[in-house]
């Protein structure tokens, strides 16, 4: 049913957008369908859902059925990165690595006043990143760094894998995903790229005390460039991919020579859809990947 509502609303909007005569602006059927246009998208961003945990309620700007989703699992999807979140003490610096928009870094700056640095170069995802931060009031908190964490300061290619908010597995530099296996990108732009150690020196960031990192098959490259970052800090929890040998050793052997050591390790579920590798709700789409949030803590 909801396949069959989707490709309602796709119709619709393809003749509101490309009957009407693109040429003749002046015209009555053009301003009606750009009026029609606008009122859509406003709606969309006016959609809001309320999810509480422990007390704290969060509110999520969800235009669509992914940011939905993202929203309605905020509390059970990853309870061990809440968990986390929760050992950590007022005023300490978290660095959310691929905070796409913004779950758990509205909740680490809500529930106890944690400062965060929302790293997200996703153009999607920021705009929801933005607005969640203020409507929760919480813009003095987040701060948004809309640039990619990289192995190597330089300028490169970001690949894009899906247009829609909260959408995951678009990667910077690498044309691999999760899995270390070649993506699909829909589109792809130039854009620049700074590590871990790089943003410390350049751009003044507070070294963390905490960092959350899931970039979908990137961390190992992410970790090469913050040997000084991760020489201090406290703890990290990274999603690493167990059949990705090269990221998995990788993450390892880093972390292991920064003295951090592997204390837990949950296996993550996320729910695809095979349409547009979107997130479905159908459980019958559901499959479980080899990917496992680890947490390391300084020994």
């Amino acid at each position: 049913m909801r396949r069959i509502i989707k490709k309602i609303i796709q119709v619709f909007l393809k003749v509101i957008t490309y009957v009407a005569p693109k040429e003749n602006m002046s015209s009555h059927l053009y301003r009606i369908r750009l009026y029609i246009l606008d009122e859509f998208h406003k709606m969309i961003m006016q959609r809001v859902r309320m999810e509480a945990y422990k007390g704290h309620t969060l509110k999520f700007i969800v235009p669509n059925v992914l940011s939905d989703w993202r929203a309605q699992t905020f509390a059970t999807k990853e309870p061990e990165t809440l968990e986390w979140i929760d050992s950590m003490l007022e005023e300490s610096v978290l660095w959310d690595v691929g905070a796409n928009v913004g779950l758990y870094s509205l909740y680490a700056a809500k529930s106890l006043g944690v400062k965060v640095f929302a790293f997200e170069p996703s153009v999607f995802n920021l705009e929801l990143l933005a607005r969640n931060a203020y409507e929760n009031k919480l813009q003095d908190k987040i701060c948004i760094v809309p640039i990619a964490l990289s192995d190597k300061t330089n300028f490169n290619s970001m690949h894009i894998t899906t247009t829609d908010w909260g959408g995951a597995l678009s990667t910077f530099g690498e044309a691999f995903g999760w899995d270390g296996k070649k993506i699909n990108h829909n589109f792809q732009f130039k854009t620049i790229g700074i590590t871990m150690d790089d943003a410390v020196a350049h751009l003044n960031l507070p070294l963390p005390n905490f960092i959350k990192m899931d970039v979908d098959g990137l961390e190992h490259l992410i970790l090469l460039g913050g040997q000084k970052v991760l020489s201090q800090v406290e703890s990290v929890l990274i999603e690493v991919n167990d059949n990705f040998i090269e990221q998995a050793d990788g993450v390892n052997k880093i972390l292991t020579n920064a003295g951090l050591k592997l204390v837990d390790k949950k296996r993550s579920l996320e729910e695809f859809s095979q349409d547009e590798n979107i997130q479905a709700q159908d459980a019958s789409q559901t499959r479980e990947w080899a990917a496992f949030n680890q947490i390391w803590k300084r020994t």
